[in-house]
């Protein structure tokens, strides 16, 4: 009967570190439609899909242009309205056909995921790139290298090895991807702290202490290429060496069709107390509000 009762409370144990352990990946696209997320083009309202750029087709979120004539600058970005500190964000994309006229030549197989987002309702109406960090993507040309996974920092800056890294865009060490061939990507955010861009299995680019500033592509006098309201200018002036410690998540739209599929997140903030109901062992980030307790029999 002891040996029975030990093996039992022993299964139990088992059960229950197995439940910790078990990665709890949520898939923020459905595949169906654009539940859960905002659109936010230049020029255009909130949730204005200008000239049906996003779709979804196939189980893809696509961004498409066999709408449009020419590009006319509308940069566009969606929006998943949850925002996160520590998380895993992983996808899978593809560029397709050729680039929409009037786009300018470095967005050719050009797009990229946003990290640590302004949320699409902060926007200015002309406004070109949220403030973030973006995760660029990039495809071969057919011709010499051409790094994916790369950083822009649209109104933000970072440090690498203990030095401030002021350029606008840093390039990655990956492979150069041609073609229209589907690429695995994800990134690690650890808040301020840490962040961590992987291709295809291998980490391209890693960069911390990220924050606001540095002005919005680089140099102090360039805020005129967000296209930002003066009001919107100076509060983000006013934030500059702020650590950017969360935000939300947005993925590109800037006149090279692309698509995505398999868009997952997993948490890395929640409850850390092992006699909780919904602890995890690989979470990061403690949030002891998040915490749920067997009731106590009364």
């Amino acid at each position: 009967m002891k040996k029975t009762l030990i093996l039992v409370l022993l299964s139990h144990l088992l059960f229950a570190q197995k439940k910790a352990d078990n990665k709890e990946w949520v898939r923020i696209f459905n595949g169906k439609d654009f539940t859960g997320w905002d659109i936010k083009i230049a020029g255009q309202p909130l949730n204005d899909n200008y000239k049906n750029t996003f779709r979804v087709e196939d189980g893809m979120m696509r961004m498409s242009y066999d709408q449009y004539q020419t590009f006319d600058d509308k940069y566009g970005h969606i929006y998943y309205q949850k925002p996160y500190s520590h998380y895993i964000v992983r996808f899978e994309y593809r560029f397709t056909g050729n680039q929409t006229p009037g786009g300018a030549v470095w967005n050719n197989r050009n797009s990229g995921i946003m990290l640590h987002s302004q949320s699409a309702k902060s926007l200015t109406m002309e406004q070109t790139f949220p403030m973030s960090l973006e995760m660029q993507l990039l495809g071969g040309l057919g011709k010499g290298k051409r790094h994916t996974g790369n950083l822009c920092s649209p109104g933000t800056q970072v440090y690498m090895q203990g030095s401030l890294r002021p350029a606008h865009c840093i390039d990655s060490d990956s492979k150069t991807y041609d073609g229209d061939q589907w690429v695995k990507a994800e990134a690690i955010v650890l808040g301020d702290s840490v962040i961590h861009h992987i291709i295809e299995g291998d980490t391209v680019l890693t960069y911390n202490k990220v924050q606001v500033g540095g002005g919005f592509t680089g140099g102090q006098e360039d805020w005129k290429f967000s296209k930002m309201d003066e009001a919107a200018i100076e509060y983000w002036k006013q934030k500059d060496g702020t650590a950017l410690k969360s935000g939300y998540i947005a993925l590109q739209a800037e006149s090279h069709p692309i698509d995505f599929k398999n868009i997952e997140i997993l948490n890395l903030s929640g409850c850390k107390d092992p006699k909780a109901l919904n602890y995890k062992s690989y979470y990061i980030q403690s949030e002891p509000s998040a915490c749920r307790y067997k009731k106590k029999k009364s």
